[in-house]
C-alpha cells in the first residue's frame, strides 16, 4: 500500500549534504564542472567524467538526469562505472528543480530541452580532451529523471492524467507535493520533446508511466533497459513503471530489484548522513545498497556498451534482453 507523506522542504537543503559530500564513493573521482547556456538563456551547471580509457576515436557520450529535487552528483556512482566502462558522461543539475531551488520543480516538460541543451553542448563546445562520437548517445534517468529519459526517447505525457490521478489519489506522495505547491502548470507543459540524437535509455524508477500515450510508448524505437524498486514507496506500483513494461516495443530490458525502496537507486550513504537524511538514505532491513549498485552499475554499463558499439559492430538488437530480478 502507498504511504502516506508530507513535503518536507528542509529535506531539499540536506540533501546537498548526501549528495555533494556524504556519499561519495570509497575512490572517487572529482569530475569536471562545467556551464552551458540553457533553452530559456539560463545557465545551466553540469558534471563530466571523462572515460578512463578512451577509445582510439570519439568515445560515447550518456547524459544523466537526477530525480526531483536532486543534483549533477545523485548518481556518481553510476557515472564513475560509465567512464570507467569508455563513456564520456554528463550530468546537470535542472535548473528550478534540484536541491537549492525548488521552484519550477513541476514544470517536468522543462527538463527535457534542458537535457538536449547539455548534448548539444557536450557535442559542440565542450573543451574536453576527448572528442564525443554524435552517433552514438545515451541517457540515464532516474525517478523524474526517468520521466525526461522517456519523453526524450519519444514518449508524450498528458498533464490533465497525472491531475486526474492525483484527484483519484490525493494521499499519494507525489500528488501530496502537486498540492504543495499549487497544482501542475497546465498551460505550460510541453507534451512533445523527442531527441533522435539519444539511441539507447535507461529509466530508473521512472515516474508518471500511466500519464505517457500508448501510442507514444509503443513507437519508442530505441533500446530501454528499465528498473523497478519492488517496494518503491514514492512512486508506487502498478501506476508508474509498469505501463512503460507492458506498453515498450519488443520486449524491454526489465528489471525488478525485489526489496528495494525507491532512493536506493541514490548513490550509498555514508554513516553520518544516513542520521542525517534518513528519508533518503534508509533501505529495508537485509538490503545492501552498496553492493545492490555494484551490480546495478556494472548492468547498466553493459547495456549502453552494448547498445551503443561503433557502427562498425553489430548492434544490439531491441528486444534481446531479459527480465531478471535481483
Amino acid at each position: 500500500m502507498p504511504r502516506k507523506n508530507t513535503f518536507r522542504p528542509v529535506l531539499n537543503f540536506l540533501a546537498v549534504a548526501l549528495l555533494l559530500v556524504g556519499a561519495q564513493p570509497a575512490q572517487a573521482r572529482a569530475p569536471e564542472t562545467v556551464r552551458f547556456a540553457g533553452p530559456s538563456g539560463e545557465m545551466i551547471e553540469a558534471a563530466v567524467w571523462s572515460p578512463a580509457a578512451p577509445e582510439r576515436g570519439p568515445s560515447p557520450l550518456v547524459v544523466i538526469s537526477h530525480g526531483n529535487s536532486g543534483s549533477a552528483l545523485g548518481h556518481q556512482d553510476t557515472a564513475e562505472a560509465l567512464a570507467d566502462a569508455g563513456f564520456v558522461v554528463a550530468a546537470l543539475t535542472h535548473p528550478g528543480d534540484n536541491f537549492r531551488d525548488m521552484s519550477r520543480s513541476l514544470a517536468l516538460t522543462d527538463r527535457p530541452p534542458q537535457v538536449s541543451a547539455l548534448i548539444s553542448y557536450m557535442t559542440g563546445d565542450w573543451p574536453g580532451t576527448a572528442k564525443v562520437d554524435e552517433s552514438r548517445i545515451g541517457a540515464f534517468g532516474f525517478s523524474a529523471g526517468g520521466f525526461t529519459v522517456a519523453a526524450l526517447a519519444g514518449g508524450e505525457a498528458d498533464a490533465q492524467k497525472i491531475v486526474d490521478h492525483c484527484s483519484a489519489h490525493p494521499e499519494f506522495f507525489v500528488c501530496t507535493i502537486i498540492a504543495a505547491q499549487g497544482g501542475l502548470d497546465l498551460k505550460g507543459w510541453q507534451a512533445s520533446a523527442r531527441d533522435p540524437r539519444i539511441t539507447a535509455a535507461v529509466m530508473a524508477a521512472p515516474g508518471f508511466g500511466f500519464a505517457f500515450s500508448d501510442e507514444s510508448v509503443r513507437a519508442i524505437a530505441i533500446p530501454v533497459q528499465l528498473w523497478q524498486a519492488g517496494e518503491d514507496q514514492i512512486l508506487p506500483s502498478p501506476w508508474h513503471v509498469e505501463p512503460f513494461r507492458d506498453r515498450l516495443p519488443g520486449d524491454p530490458d526489465y528489471q525488478l530489484v525485489a526489496g528495494a525502496l525507491h532512493h536506493d537507486f541514490l548513490v550509498p550513504c555514508a554513516a553520518e548522513m544516513r542520521m542525517m537524511v534518513p528519508e533518503l538514505c534508509q533501505s529495508r532491513p537485509g538490503f545492501d545498497r552498496a553492493a545492490f549498485k555494484q551490480t546495478f552499475n556494472r548492468e547498466v554499463a553493459a547495456f549502453f556498451v552494448r547498445e551503443l558499439r561503433p557502427s562498425s559492430d553489430t548492434r544490439g538488437r531491441l528486444g534481446q534482453a531479459q527480465q531478471q530480478t535481483y
